[in-house]
């Protein structure tokens, strides 16, 4: 079954960098869209950053600019490089996969599949 994987949260200090992996298995990798959500206490799901089956990359105003999501095709795993990270940022981030392609690519409810999500936390 499919299965969604991610790893590399942890603790920094405003203004530094985490990388984040989603490792995927269970499905054809290549032919599905992936994304990376984030919810923080007390507020709503955010759609941070997507990227479809045919590589095309959609970012959330808040994190244009900082975050840089990727994939490695041939790992199954997806990315999000996090620099200047702030306070704000402060969220659990989960990886969300779909088949094909769609246009609401930072919506989950456009999402069939979710990982466990990882703790990113931020201080001041």
């Amino acid at each position: 079954q499919v299965q969604l994987v991610e790893s590399g949260g942890g603790s920094v200090q405003s203004g530094g960098s985490l990388r984040l992996s989603c490792a995927a298995s269970g499905f054809t990798y290549s032919i599905y869209s992936m994304a990376w959500f984030r919810q923080a206490p007390g507020k709503g799901r955010e759609g941070v950053a997507a990227i479809d089956s045919d590589g095309s990359t959609v970012y959330g105003d808040s994190v244009k600019g900082r975050f840089t999501i990727s994939q490695d095709n041939a790992k199954n795993t997806l990315y999000l490089k996090m620099n200047s990270l702030e306070a704000e940022d402060t969220a659990m981030y989960y990886c969300a996969a779909r088949r094909g392609k769609t246009s609401y690519l930072l919506r989950g409810w456009a999402y069939n599949f979710w990982g466990q999500g990882t703790q990113v936390t931020v201080s001041s």
